[in-house]
């Protein structure tokens, strides 16, 4: 896997002195604000204990509402942000610069993620299943977000959690859930993935991979260091993996190397099982009466296109809308598209004006479906 990236590595290295290069990156970290976005901080506990972080963006106490006659206010419409693998909370940046101050919204760190907890059921030996990662977006939701309509935003393993919670939890997305954007995910079949590398020794990998993660993950303090090490190569591969093209902004690039760098060895041995037995096509019914938009990138080679058209196949009614020369961090490399897709979804339901969604530009392709619920204030 990586071999591309090696070779890139290996021409910047004839070019640029390691000691540039480690300047290089810290120039970035200082120069760029990515991921200083702060919200009004809260932690649950997830069924086995584990404590959960989650942040509220609140709407303005001045913010003009919908009011009844003699009738208390509705409460507000909230966005819950789901991110994916290896990354945190931070990871949507853009998209929550951009919506601060216009709708309610939660943003979260999945176990063993971000600012959460490491999962005390992964202690006790018990493997992650996105049954359990649903359970905690409903551990969430009931701090949260515990009224109103919600509109779930996920990205990756995020929009699989989302997945997660709809299998077990009808009544929430029959009662509450208006609206669902899913960001470069999958309903099932990962195990088919190749990440780009020809078919040939592919079936090797994918049976001997989960037995050396788990073996780098009993050995953490060690693989950290090699990671440290070969920080070029590694920095390499996060960004032929994540983006679409090279002309990514050198600050954004460095920012997605620092989420997922984060994530220590063990948990990435972790989670990576539970997605190869990941099959939610099912659950996808729960969301058929309601406003649906998938986003995919046309060269995502960790949850490839075809995935998002099995989701769309699944959910006829949904909007399915393709990001040309985009990879998997499609939120971080085309950020204005993302977020007035996303919008636009939430104009769809009424947790927004239509205008806020008309201000915000962006390009891709779109392939449309019906989808009708009446959304709050509607």
């Amino acid at each position: 896997m990586a071999a591309g990236a090696a070779a890139g590595v290996a021409v910047e290295r004839i070019t640029v002195g390691r000691g540039m290069r480690m300047k290089a990156r810290l120039a970035l970290d200082a120069a760029g604000d990515y991921g200083s976005l702060r919200g009004t901080e809260g932690t649950c506990r997830a069924e086995d204990g584990t404590a959960l972080y989650y942040e509220v963006d609140e709407v303005p106490a001045d913010a003009p509402v919908k009011r009844r006659l003699r009738r208390k206010p509705a409460p507000p419409a909230t966005v819950v942000f789901c991110h994916g693998y290896c990354l945190g909370q931070d990871s949507w940046h853009f998209q929550r610069a951009a919506l601060r101050g216009v709708v309610r919204a939660v943003y979260w760190d999945q176990r063993s993620h971000g600012r959460s907890a490491r999962g005390l059921a992964q202690a006790d030996g018990e493997p992650v299943t996105i049954e359990q990662l649903g359970r905690d977006l409903k551990a969430v939701i009931d701090a949260a977000a515990p009224e109103g309509p919600l509109i779930l935003v996920g990205h990756s393993m995020g929009g699989m959690t989302i997945m997660g919670l709809a299998e077990l939890f009808p009544g929430l997305v029959r009662e509450r859930i208006v609206g669902v954007a899913l960001v470069g995910t999958s309903s099932g079949r990962l195990g088919e993935v190749t990440y780009g590398l020809p078919a040939v020794g592919l079936g090797a990998v994918r049976r001997f991979l989960p037995g050396v993660l788990k073996a780098l993950g009993s050995q953490v303090e060690l693989v950290e260091k090699g990671r440290r090490a070969t920080a070029d190569l590694f920095a390499g591969m996060i960004k032929m993996y994540s983006f679409g093209t090279r002309d990514v902004d050198p600050g954004v690039a460095r920012f997605a190397e620092r989420l997922i760098e984060a994530t220590p060895i063990d948990v990435v041995a972790e989670f990576y099982p539970a997605f190869q037995t990941h099959d939610k096509t099912v659950a996808l019914q729960r969301f058929a009466d309601i406003p649906v938009t998938v986003i995919a990138g046309d060269r995502d080679m960790i949850t490839p296109l075809a995935h998002s058209e099995a989701i769309k196949e699944a959910l006829p009614g949904a909007e399915l809308v393709v990001l040309e020369s985009a990879g998997h961090l499609m939120m971080l490399e085309q950020p204005e598209t993302v977020t007035r897709l996303l919008t636009e979804l939430l104009a769809r339901t009424g947790a927004v004006p239509a205008p806020a969604a008309a201000n915000v530009g962006g390009h891709g392709r779109s392939t449309a479906g019906s989808a009708a619920r009446p959304g709050p204030g509607s």
